[in-house]
C-alpha cells in the first residue's frame, strides 16, 4: 500500500520515539490520515502511535481539536495559525508526548495567489514545549501533493523524535 521510502521514514519515526518512551498523534486534514496510516503499515507500531485525528472539515478541527472557530474565519484552514492550533489541540486531547498536523491545499482547485495548489503547512508540538510550524509548497497533481505531504510529515516527526 505505501512505497518502501515512505515505510522506511515510518520505521525511523518509531524507532526514534521507542528510543525516548515517546508516544504520538496525528491531526490531519489534506492527507485525511495517511501519515497514520504509514505509520501503522509497520508491524508493532502500537506502542508508538497513540491515535490519529482526521479532521477534514473546519467543525471537524473545532470539535475534535478544539481549534477557536475565529483563528479559522481570521487566518482559513490553511494557515499556520490553524496548523500550529491542531497540533496543540492533539498534545491537549491525547496522551502523548509529540503530536503533528497536516493542512494544505491539495488540488485542483482552492488555490488563490496567497494559498497557492501545493501549499502545505505543518504543526509540531511537543507535550510541554513549543510549537512549530513548516510551509512547504509540492508540485504535482493532487496525489502527488498529497505524497509529499506525507513523507514530510514523517521526516519531521523523525527529526523531531531524534533532537
Amino acid at each position: 500500500m505505501f512505497e518502501a521510502e515512505t515505510l522506511t521514514l515510518a520505521r525511523s519515526v518509531l524507532d526514534a520515539c521507542r528510543a525516548r518512551r515517546w508516544h504520538i498523534a496525528t491531526a490531519e486534514s489534506c492527507t485525511g490520515g495517511l501519515v497514520a496510516g504509514a505509520l501503522t503499515a509497520v508491524a508493532g507500531s502500537s506502542d508508538v502511535v497513540e491515535r490519529g485525528f482526521v479532521t477534514y472539515s473546519n467543525e471537524a478541527k473545532a470539535e475534535l481539536l478544539g481549534v477557536p472557530r475565529a483563528t479559522i474565519a481570521v487566518h482559513g484552514a490553511v494557515s499556520s495559525e490553524t496548523a500550529k492550533a491542531m497540533a496543540e489541540g492533539a498534545v491537549a486531547r491525547a496522551p502523548v508526548d509529540l503530536a503533528i498536523s497536516v493542512v494544505g491545499v491539495a488540488g485542483p482547485s482552492g488555490g488563490s495567489a496567497a494559498k497557492p495548489i501545493g501549499l502545505v503547512i505543518f504543526g509540531l508540538a511537543r507535550r510541554n514545549g513549543p510549537c512549530r510550524t513548516e510551509h512547504r509548497v509540492f508540485d504535482g497533481d493532487r496525489s502527488a501533493v498529497r505524497r509529499a505531504a506525507l513523507r514530510m510529515a514523517l521526516g519531521l516527526l523523525a527529526a523531531e523524535a531524534r533532537s
